[in-house]
């Protein structure tokens, strides 16, 4: 791989990611709404959530805390698939002579880059979460930031810098849960895909079933770690001075008391088809650029 490609992954990453965020910002805005409705014991319907929400500011309501979104897709997205771009090639040549990697060294691969990519975009997730959650609080509570950059800069001047990463944690085994969900059925299916179609099949149609195989195991696999993290970030200290949650762990025993070991999947539709349209539209994406930019396909 040459040192062009190796660039030009980082750059994949950003594109691809972010044009899925683009396509499914208004699918997340109603997961996380649900996500906190399931969490004050209310109607978790995504038709009642998404009434609320235009009701509240219209059509935009849905895009509230996109550029948070896309500033955290070109710091996370862009080292969550560049590094494993990287990563697993370097493996492959380095490692396995030429052939292709196993589910457990993707595992690894995908681990490492979801973990680091999430710690360093853990400011923006902190943002976006913030802005998305606010019309829920009481007015007297609410934040009201009015970008990412105003948010960056009180959470600074109100908590301390260190608040940046809070919630850190739970992000990261969050993105660690979805990047090795993804990535790894992803390459899996598209593996078993090719070797039973034969070199006649249409690399398109593949890619497309395999992206499908790898948006259901995305949902199931990582949707327990997201709900702990949008309780976790935006959780606010009450009267007295005490935050809802203590710990992650906290978080998983009170949410499990509260609302059953069923309540972890809480909003699993549409949080399928938030995240579900984000994997396909993602990876496809990233086929499709990698192809665009000739990665892979030159010759040292």
């Amino acid at each position: 791989m040459s040192n062009y490609d190796f660039y030009l992954n980082f750059l994949v990453g950003t594109l691809s990611t972010s044009t899925a965020t683009c396509c499914i910002q208004p699918m997340d805005m109603i997961k996380v709404r649900i996500q906190l409705r399931s969490e004050m014991g209310g109607s978790t319907s995504p038709f009642s959530v998404a009434k609320e929400i235009y009701g509240i500011g219209g059509a935009k309501e849905f895009y509230r805390g996109l550029d948070s979104a896309l500033l955290r897709q070109v710091v996370y997205g862009t080292l969550r698939l560049g590094i494993y771009f990287n990563l697993t090639e370097w493996v492959k040549v380095n490692k396995n002579g030429g052939e292709n990697l196993s589910a457990l060294q993707r595992a690894g691969c995908s681990l490492f880059a979801g973990s680091l990519g999430s710690f360093v975009g853990n400011p923006c997730d902190l943002a976006l979460v913030r802005m998305q959650a606010d019309t829920t609080l009481p007015e007297a509570e609410r934040r009201n930031y009015k970008n990412v950059f105003d948010a960056f800069s009180r959470i600074v001047a109100e908590e301390g810098i260190t608040s940046l990463w809070k919630g850190a944690v739970p992000t990261m085994m969050r993105a660690s849960a979805l990047n090795v969900s993804m990535l790894v059925s992803y390459e899996t299916a598209k593996d078993i895909a090719t070797t039973a179609m034969g070199p006649s099949a249409s690399p398109f149609q593949i890619q497309f079933g395999s992206s499908m195989i790898a948006a259901v195991a995305t949902a199931v696999g990582s949707l327990p770690f997201d709900n702990i993290k949008t309780k976790m970030q935006k959780q606010k200290a009450g009267p007295d001075g005490k935050l809802p949650y203590a710990s992650i762990g906290d978080c998983f025993a009170k949410s499990m008391a509260k609302e059953g070991v069923t309540g972890f999947w809480a909003g699993l539709p549409t949080y399928y088809f938030r995240v579900g349209p984000h994997a396909i539209i993602t990876l496809l994406a990233a086929e499709q650029y990698r192809r665009i930019f000739g990665i892979g396909q030159k010759k040292n």
